[in-house]
């Protein structure tokens, strides 16, 4: 009799920036993440991927949900506010990952129900060690509910 296999981890990293995109890639390459990292970089494409639609028909749900907060045609405030409200998505965790320290938006996010607020770090060493944390936390040790 084989052994179960192990779900895939998939995480949705919702981010304009090219070269946040990049360093996130790198940061979890760096800490060994075995899953499937998509991206998408504006909110328009981000709720497509959730709802599976247009081009993202038949994508696999996400794990997990890096948001950034400052997007084109969708801010990150309204791809939260509609993951939190639909039944099918509402379990999904979402860490907001914004260079934003404003208190305004920090509340806003977990008024949505954000399940963390990152600031981005500028510092490379430094963004590997938030990329970490969050890969160790969200993807290692919590338990996530079935899709």
């Amino acid at each position: 009799m084989s052994e179960p296999v192990a779900p895939i981890r998939v995480v949705l990293l919702v981010e304009d920036d090219p070269g946040d995109e990049l360093m996130t890639r790198e940061a979890f390459a760096d800490n060994g993440f075995a899953g499937h990292l998509h991206v998408v970089r504006d909110g328009r494409a981000a709720l497509d991927f959730l709802h599976q639609r247009g081009e993202h028909t038949g994508v696999p749900r996400p794990d997990l949900v890096l948001l950034d907060l400052n997007l084109p045609f969708y801010s990150g405030r309204e791809v939260l506010t509609d993951i939190k409200s639909d039944p099918d998505l509402v379990t999904i965790p979402v860490v907001v990952l914004t260079t934003s320290r404003a208190e305004d938006d920090v509340l806003a996010a977990y008024r949505a129900h954000a399940n963390a607020y990152v600031n981005k770090p500028v510092n490379f060493d430094r963004f590997i060690e938030v990329i970490a944390a969050i890969d160790g936390f969200f993807i290692a040790a919590v338990h996530l509910p079935p899709r």
